[in-house]
């Protein structure tokens, strides 16, 4: 395991007094109303109304909620909705986003959920159930079913608990949630094996909620996890989409550093981040203790306060960037977790791609929302042409200027391009984290800072550099000249393949004489025009290209 780095894991606790569940205002109207109402439904004057799942355990662990669930006994939830919708109108309340969730006629026929929302709060019901599985699929067959049926289909007894809303009292079916919630402990309420068999996601589920509580997962549930008949039911029950989301939620929890080290020790990270044999990978994955390593990397840096680490001294405006902007922190870390694909290609579609793109779009199906599939990969590429960033190298230019050297550096797509989500900050920062990984002894089970603080002044003193020649703000500044005034002062009749690089070249001078004005630049580029100096037979092709890439999924089945 790799925790040298990574703090002890603080497990959420039952607060002081004991576990108890309070209401707020809202809450306490809606429980007392549903209560009301269950007396009212003609042909079922029996039925109850049960909160289920998160909200209690959140709120037993003091925690808010807004997930309402409402498990019925001997209704269905959209009947229910619409009932409970005409009850409220009868007390003048207002009910807005009347919803039902159409049913499955062949898995789930006694499955037909609805929803509302009332005070500002969205309801969701549904009955209690009870399923039984085919051996191919993840997806029940649903029929009516007890409390204790219900709660025992449940993927941790911490999710089992049920809120009563008559009784005003948790119920806790299985015995095991609440003595579990207590201990910390991420438990299922059935035997793990056969739970994991059932819907193998509850592996991934478990894994989430270890991390998100700071909980320990039961040994039960570990043998099971690792069992490679539970990850080959991963991979044929559960879809990319649903094991994208998972890890999404994890990275983008508590820990994420303690998801993707649970995943890599219950061997699971090439089952989590799988790449079909279809995507032919110009090298296999590396070791996913590497993405245990980057993932710790990120939290440090971001959260470290210590003045003695290597970490602490990091640039100020890389950190704040990425603390300032939750989706470039996500970015960072879904980075992070695809860490062994660092360095791989692939090809499709006839254009070279990096490898992390086959992990975030054929392992997870995370597409463009959130920049993961178009700017994750960007973050890889980045780090090839930043990795070692002396200045000696990156800073020289055939004109003989640091600044335009550097401008260009940063206006590169894979370094700065807000259609993707690139900042140049992430971009410097996931290229320091990248070779910091290296700098990890896995022996002593610690970042050496002989290695470290080098490479970190580097990085700085790029940093410092760039603020120094003041590069930040050029990259939302207009160009001098267009297309149109490039064409017109060369006496083209239209644009063509040359314009690209006449433009560079306006783009150059132009970093190279920040204080210049519009009529400056055009004499400028009539002097070279007249000295015979700018190419008009073709586009000039800019340095540091790396893979092709279209902004688009790429899809290679």
């Amino acid at each position: 395991m790799v925790r040298a780095l990574h703090s002890p894991r603080e497990r959420v606790q039952v607060p002081g007094d004991g576990l108890h569940v309070r209401l707020n205002e809202v809450e306490e109207r809606i429980c007392a109303l549903l209560d009301e109402c269950c007396k009212t439904v003609p042909e079922a004057r029996d039925v109850e109304c049960r909160i289920a799942g998160g909200w209690v355990r959140d709120k037993l662990l003091g925690m808010d909620s807004d997930d309402i669930d409402i498990a019925l006994s001997k209704m269905m939830g959209y009947p229910f909705t619409l009932h409970f919708q005409r009850f409220l109108a009868s007390k003048g309340v207002a009910v807005t986003s009347v919803h039902k969730v159409e049913k499955n006629a062949e898995k789930s026929k006694h499955l037909e959920p609805g929803s509302l929302t009332v005070f500002g709060q969205k309801i969701e019901f549904v009955n209690l159930r009870s399923e039984e599985y085919a051996e191919d699929s993840r997806i029940p067959t649903i029929e009516f079913g007890t409390p204790l049926e219900d709660a025992l289909r449940r993927d941790a007894t911490i999710n089992s608990l049920f809120y009563n809303v008559h009784k005003r009292a948790v119920e806790d079916q299985t015995e095991k949630g609440i003595p579990d919630l207590k201990a910390g402990i991420i438990r299922t309420p059935l035997p793990a094996r056969d739970t994991f068999l059932d819907d193998p996601l509850r592996v991934l589920r478990c894994i989430r909620f270890s991390s998100k509580f700071g909980f320990e997962l039961d040994s039960d549930v570990r043998a099971a996890a690792a069992d490679p008949e539970i990850q080959q039911a991963i991979m044929a029950k559960v879809s990319r989409e649903r094991v994208g989301i998972e890890v999404e939620k994890m990275l983008n929890g508590r820990d994420p550093p303690t998801a993707i080290e649970l995943i890599h020790d219950l061997s699971l990270y090439h089952t989590v981040f799988a790449v079909p044999p279809t995507v032919a990978l110009s090298q296999p994955p590396g070791d996913s203790q590497t993405a245990v390593i980057a993932t710790i990397l990120v939290q440090n840096i971001l959260s470290s306060s210590s003045d003695t680490s290597p970490l602490s001294s990091i640039h100020r405006t890389l950190l704040e960037h990425a603390l300032n902007d939750k989706e470039v922190k996500a970015r960072l870390y879904m980075g992070a977790a695809v860490t062994p694909f660092s360095g791989g290609t692939y090809v499709a579609k006839k254009k070279k791609h990096f490898a992390a793109e086959a992990a975030i779009w054929e392992g997870l199906r995370l597409g463009t929302q959130g920049h993961y599939l178009d700017g994750v990969p960007l973050l890889f590429e980045a780090a090839s042409v930043l990795e070692n960033p002396q200045l000696s190298r990156l800073g020289v230019h055939p004109s003989g200027s640091e600044r335009v050297a550097l401008g260009l550096l940063l206006r590169q797509k894979c370094i700065h391009n807000p259609t993707t989500g690139t900042s140049w900050q992430a971009s410097v920062l996931f290229s320091l984290i990248q070779e910091l990984v290296r700098c990890y002894d896995v022996q002593k089970n610690e970042l050496d800072a002989s290695k470290a603080s080098p490479i970190i002044e580097l990085y700085n003193t790029l940093v410092t550099r760039i603020e120094a020649l003041d590069l930040p703000s050029t990259l939302a500044a207009k160009p001098l000249l267009d297309g149109n005034t490039v064409t017109r002062l060369l006496g083209q009749p239209k644009g063509g393949p040359w314009l690209q690089g006449v433009l560079h070249r306006v783009l150059e001078w132009q970093l190279d004489h920040p204080a210049a004005s519009s009529e400056e630049c055009e004499t400028w580029l009539a002097a070279e025009h007249a000295a015979g100096r700018i190419e008009l037979t073709s586009g000039s092709k800019r340095r540091g290209e790396g893979p092709a890439r279209d902004g688009k999924r790429q899809r290679t089945d």
